[in-house]
């Protein structure tokens, strides 16, 4: 308790310093996840992309960021054992946020789309071992983690491998690729409303006082995806073409009704994400702010402050301008080619994902989801369409993720407990 009360302001600022640090790897690395597709299609360019996923990540953050947050993400340690030494929580906080941004920083520079999800789970993981004792960690929930390095990727291509597989077959294949595309384009549209508005529906709205049960987000999700589809059938209806043209000419229409689609998808799920991974960068600051507020009192739930939600907001901004463009083309173009259509379904697919994730429990990455609907949209092209060497270097660094940020976060956590502790 002493050393919170005496050194309580300094520990704050630093906790403000790592996790805006943190919430800029976020930004750098975790964001090409909803805007990487669009800019690897074609569809808009890398300063468009920063600007869109700028606006929506913040206000994703900021305005659906939630209102409560447990001080120790996802249940992965238990702080009942320190509850007289509130002080290891506050050290071990601290180093995790400074292990994960730096984890995150190398990935981004390097272009390696890692789970930010995933680096600050390694690095509680990793204090807590060191300040705490082994049996302080949920060691079935880390298992889990290890298995959706396989479960996520495969779920989000399989989804992806099938929309690409229904557009070749109900859209490119047909006689008339573009009267077909205005066909069923509604059909895509309402899939987008109606999965987008799920995904915010089920992660982001706490702050707002808006909880829905599962019924009831299904109903509002199903009245938006109509209202989308009818807008999106009068854009397509507007488009103007000559259907005595060639079907090459056909086929590059089809890819113009369906740039639009993956900018307003990719729009959607930025204000998601910002909603869901701003998370992982204010947790542990919020955890930092709650014990000093209380004198030190380990409670695992706290009110969540909007100028911390704000302050996390702004640091994913920051990532995403400085260094967000690595990532965007490790995805969007390193993995396979893709074109607004392929890129579609990637992105549609990463957010049925994370709608099924959401309501499993499942602790899945968006990041390895995002990368498994690429890898899935180039499979449906055939195996020769993909960069199995650039795939190589991802899976080496997921796999890598937990325990570097494990191993920083127990020497950081011993750095700052020699600092501080007489």
């Amino acid at each position: 308790m002493d050393i919170i009360a005496t050194y309580g302001p300094t520990l704050l600022i630093l906790a403000i310093v790592f996790g805006v640090f943190m919430t800029w790897g976020i930004g750098a690395n975790d964001v090409a996840n909803a805007l990487g597709t669009s800019v690897g299609s074609g569809a808009i360019t890398v300063r468009t992309a920063i600007i869109v996923a700028a606006i929506f990540e913040f206000a994703g953050a900021a305005l659906a960021g939630g209102n409560v947050t447990a001080t120790i993400r996802k249940g992965i340690i238990d702080p009942s054992q320190i509850a007289d030494r509130p002080e290891i929580l506050v050290f071990g906080m601290l180093a995790a946020l400074l292990a994960a941004g730096c984890w995150l920083a190398l990935a981004s520079t390097k272009g390696w789309p890692v789970s930010t999800t995933h680096s600050i789970v390694g690095a509680i993981v990793g204090f807590a071992v060191a300040g705490i004792g082994v049996d302080a960690v949920n060691w079935g929930k880390i298992s889990q983690i290890v298995a959706s390095w396989v479960v996520s990727p495969a779920l989000g291509g399989g989804i992806a491998f099938m929309l690409m597989m229904s557009i070749q077959h109900l859209i490119m294949n047909a006689d008339k690729p573009f009267k077909a595309a205005v066909k069923w384009a509604p059909m895509y549209i309402f899939l987008v409303g109606f999965v987008i508005s799920l995904v915010t529906l089920f992660k982001g709205l706490k702050h707002l006082k808006i909880e829905l049960g599962v019924g009831e987000s299904f109903v509002v999700a199903a009245i938006i995806g109509v209202i989308v589809a009818l807008i999106g059938k009068w854009a397509v209806n507007r488009v103007q073409f000559d259907e005595a043209e060639d079907k090459k000419s056909h086929i590059a229409s089809v890819e113009r009704v369906f740039a639009p689609m993956i900018i307003f998808t990719a729009c959607a799920m930025a204000f998601a994400h910002g909603s869901n991974d701003v998370a992982n960068g204010v947790g542990p600051l919020a955890a930092v702010y709650g014990l000093i507020q209380s004198g030190g009192e380990v409670t695992q739930k706290l009110d969540m402050p909007i100028w911390i939600l704000a302050l996390g907001g702004a640091g994913i901004v920051l990532g995403l301008t400085t260094y967000g463009y690595r990532v965007m083309r490790t995805i969007g173009t390193k993995i396979t080619s893709l074109t607004p259509t392929s890129g579609f379904c990637a992105t549609v697919a990463a957010a049925i994902t994370v709608v099924l994730a959401s309501r499993t429990a499942m602790p899945v990455s968006t990041t390895h989801i995002a990368v498994g609907a690429v890898m899935g949209v180039g499979l449906a092209r055939g195996f020769a369409a993909l960069d199995i060497r650039v795939i190589g270097k991802i899976v080496v660094s997921w796999v890598v993720t937990l325990p570097a940020g494990g191993i920083l976060a127990a020497l950081f956590f011993f750095m700052l407990k020699g600092i501080f502790t007489p």
